[in-house]
């Protein structure tokens, strides 16, 4: 059980579009075919708040169905594509190159569950995945649960999430979203004939939960104008959809609501979650037509997630305790005066979670950035922390479905260690490697380094850097960095293996993830440090990184590259306002750029939900906040490095008007002759493409524009 971290896989929504009126005199390498940047009518709108009055030109620009707008994203797209067109071989060496390190054959671990050993495998050349299942051990037949390849045929995008097989093993619940906005259509499948259901329940999270009876399922639906998941249904199979009845309704538009089934599989648990608070509803799963019960009422501030093993719950929560503490309840008396601790808060150590097993728990913690495995036994005779041996690494628990067993199941990576899955014996401490993800055409470990730094903020607080070369790459100022970094949502940017960036690693590279605060890296602190009214802390701490790094002799500033995105492209719109001469390039993703107009407009998906994180700007003191950092209202005209920034027309979190207009306002005011490139995906939202190996295309593409500016030609 992991406690819950209010995290939306972006931010919010909102932003226009308008372009340059004349070329610009780019470098050379860019004048091959060089025509006009595209052009965006100025409209003028007066948006007023707090008798401030803002005027955003491209405002009209937030209209998908106007012909005008898709023809602007096509215009953005081929001007991009002509400027990049000498670059067009080297994208295509770098695709085939990482592609080519995927063993197109790839079988995830399989797992025991109810009886049936399940996995995942891929095919040669197919881009999607095919579910699968073997009744007892892996020598049995094969059972095809999904094949994703044929379902996907005719779709420019297909995704399939959620998959929940019936408690009997007969029925299978699945989400499909062929449209990239994350709004999934439950289908029900006939393990038994194999036929799927013509009951179909639209427009909702994409999973659904079983009760015990087989025949019962709850599900989330969400708002179809804000995307808010506000609604908890009660499904019976073989009965009209229409008749399906709302078991809780989250009328708080701060709140979205979630539902799913302890590892006991005795309780079904709504779940309801702000930034700052939680609140959460049991039921017996033997019982699907009963009420559901509230197991602590919301408090502001009070976060908690709960979990269940025997007679007790165990509730992982911040109740007087910044940093989490673990207690326990019996479930029958639930509120927190019935909460006794076992494990207390610790100001050094972070609990993230508990992993429940017979005769031993696990705690998930983070101390000091890294995270940390520690086994502990209902008797007290044990604890200890799994030791692997690296410094800075990532250790989380996977699937681990059984209580009656020694065994915890677990993947551990690191910038240099792919990512690699463990069963460790919790009593002999023997570990047993499972499968290390292959890289294909080798990969030797030992080539590459990995060290961790740190920057001292302008209020003196140390930030960690993990980073990340091939040796014998020279450190003296002349090697290319990219930078990354998120920073938002108290969500932590591990130092994790990228299959990808070894082709940057390769070409002489330094690669560094900044932990900056807004995350969570060093403790909850970390993460209320850089929210709020202390977001510009965030902003800081990257530009101290870059800074660090140039220090450092890791690289200079101009070889030094950064990247960001959705609430990390925020970070890039924020900080090249602040130290543009800093980066030779820039890569903002699916950029959160214009926080002010969008956070003012609770009718954009996410919007009410973020009031927590970023501030309500109908308050006027977070207003002049926001506007005081928002990328958008903060261009001017003056030098920024080079750009390029992505987006999905289908993009639910931070949908695509926000980084268009971005870039037509920039085009209008900047006064630098650097290039600016925006690319669009015209079929897909947030993530990007669906399929396996179509989702590199626009890796090799972003790789491609970095190497270019730095005149890397191979």
């Amino acid at each position: 059980m992991k406690h819950y971290i209010s995290l939306f896989a972006a931010a919010c929504i909102l932003a226009f579009t308008h372009t340059e009126s004349a070329a610009q005199s780019f470098p050379m390498k860019f004048k091959v075919n060089l025509t006009p940047a595209p052009k965006v009518e100025k409209k003028a709108k007066e948006l007023v708040a707090h008798d401030d009055k803002r005027i955003d030109n491209y405002y009209w620009l937030n209209d998908p169905k106007n012909p005008d707008v898709i023809k602007y994203l096509n215009d953005e797209n081929s001007y991009r594509e002509e400027l990049m067109a000498h670059t067009k071989p080297l994208e295509d060496k770098l695709f085939k190159e990482i592609t080519g390190r995927i063993n197109q054959t790839d079988m995830s671990v399989p797992y025991l569950d109810n009886g049936y050993m399940y996995y995942v495998r891929y095919e040669q050349g197919k881009e999607y995945p095919i579910y699968c299942r073997k009744k007892g051990t892996l020598e049995n037949k094969e059972e095809i649960l999904l094949n994703v390849n044929e379902m996907a045929v005719g779709h420019k995008y297909y995704s399939v999430g959620g998959l929940s097989v019936s408690p009997d093993n007969k029925r299978m619940v699945f989400g499909v979203d062929t449209v990239s906005r994350r709004q999934y259509t439950l289908m029900f499948k006939n393990l038994l004939t194999g036929e799927i259901s013509k009951e179909e329940i639209i427009n909702t999270t994409g999973g659904a939960v079983w009760a015990n009876d087989n025949r019962t399922v709850f599900y989330t639906m969400k708002d179809p104008e804000t995307l808010r998941s506000d609604k908890i249904k009660r499904h019976v199979t073989g009965i009209v959809v229409q008749n399906d009845e709302v078991v809780f309704e989250e009328k708080d538009e701060t709140f979205n609501t979630y539902v799913y089934k302890t590892k006991s599989e005795k309780y079904i648990i709504i779940g309801s979650q702000s930034t700052v608070s939680t609140e959460f509803q049991i039921l017996d799963a033997d019982q699907p037509t009963d009420n559901f019960k509230v197991f602590q009422p919301r408090k502001r501030d009070l976060e908690y997630g709960i979990d269940h093993f025997e007679n007790k719950f165990y509730v992982v929560t911040n109740l007087n305790a910044k940093n989490f503490r673990l207690m326990e309840c019996p479930t029958h008396s639930t509120t927190t005066n019935n909460w006794k601790e076992v494990i207390p808060n610790r100001e050094d150590v972070l609990l993230e979670g508990i992993e429940i097993f017979e005769d031993y728990y696990v705690l998930q913690e983070r101390k000091e950035g890294i995270t940390n495995l520690r086994v502990k036994s209902w008797d007290g005779h044990l604890d200890y922390p799994i030791e692997l041996g690296e410094t800075a690494y990532l250790i989380a628990p996977t699937t681990n479905l059984v209580f009656d067993s020694e065994i915890i199941r677990f993947s551990y990576t690191s910038l240099t260690t792919p990512n690699t899955i463990y069963d460790y014996n919790m009593r002999t401490h023997e570990t047993k490697l499972l499968k290390q993800q292959e890289i294909v055409g080798g990969y030797d470990q030992s080539q590459y380094k990995s060290e961790r730094k740190y920057a001292i903020s302008k209020d003196g607080v140390k930030i960690p850097m993990s980073i990340v070369y091939k040796k014998g790459t020279k450190l003296d100022g002349s090697a290319p960095c990219l930078l990354y970094a998120y920073g938002s949502y108290g969500y932590s940017m591990d130092p994790s293996f990228g299959l990808t960036r070894l082709s940057l690693l390769d070409r002489g590279f330094v690669y560094v993830i900044a932990h900056i605060r807004g995350g969570q890296e060093m403790g909850r602190y970390w993460y209320e440090d850089g929210k709020l009214l202390k977001k510009k802390n965030t902003f800081s701490d990257f530009i101290e990184c870059g800074q660090t790094l140039i220090d450092m002799k890791y690289t200079s500033k101009e070889k030094l590259c950064a990247q960001g995105g959705s609430a990390g492209g925020l970070l890039m719109g924020a900080v090249m306002n602040m130290r543009p001469e800093m980066f030779k390039g820039i890569v903002a993703q699916v950029p959160f750029v214009d926080v002010v107009t969008t956070m003012l407009d609770e009718t954009i998906p996410l919007t009410t939900g973020e009031f927590d994180e970023w501030g309500n700007p109908k308050t006027k003191e977070y207003y002049d906040y926001m506007k005081s950092y928002s990328p958008y209202d903060n261009v001017e005209a003056k030098n920024y490095p080079s750009m390029l920034v992505t987006t999905g027309l289908h993009d639910s979190q931070v949908q695509y008007f926000e980084p268009a207009k971005w870039v037509a306002k920039l085009r209008e005011l900047k006064t630098d002759k650097n290039p600016l490139l925006m690319y669009c995906n015209m079929d897909t939202g947030h993530g990007g493409a669906s399929g396996r190996f179509e989702r590199y295309h626009e890796v090799a593409m972003t790789y491609a524009f970095l190497l270019d500016l730095l005149d890397i030609k191979e």
